[in-house]
């Protein structure tokens, strides 16, 4: 049984940079596509970051050019740095595993979640 815990939310002035980690047990991170989801209060999950099996990386628009996944093998360990936070990026996020290839932002389509860790940004 896979089990990931995330960490590294609090809370930030816009502007500001956090960094989330997603620790895995029970599986190896390197064999199973890897996201970063997010959920605002009262609104629906949302894909922010993926990782293919392949490599491949893709991102919401929204956080192109902010946000950066990746991950370290060694420490099975999923990673996701958010830089130039504002308002608009407060949500609990969720790391997450296992999704059929090429659909990494597709929330529905994973088989594991972490419990989540929350993000608030201020004005």
């Amino acid at each position: 049984q896979v089990q990931l815990v995330e960490s590294g939310g609090g809370s930030v002035q816009a502007g500001g940079s956090l960094t989330l980690s997603c620790a895995a047990s029970g599986a190896t991170l390197s064999n199973y596509c890897m996201g970063w989801f997010r959920q605002p209060p009262g609104m629906e999950r949302e894909g922010v970051a993926a990782i293919e099996r392949d490599g491949r990386i893709s991102y919401l628009s929204d956080v192109k050019g902010r946000f950066s996944i990746s991950k370290d093998n060694a420490k099975n360990t999923l990673y996701l740095q958010m830089n130039s936070l504002n308002p608009e990026d407060t949500a609990m996020y969720y790391c997450a595993a296992d999704c059929p290839d090429g659909m990494g932002l597709y929330p529905t389509l994973y088989n594991y979640y972490g419990q989540g860790t929350q993000v608030t940004v201020s004005s």
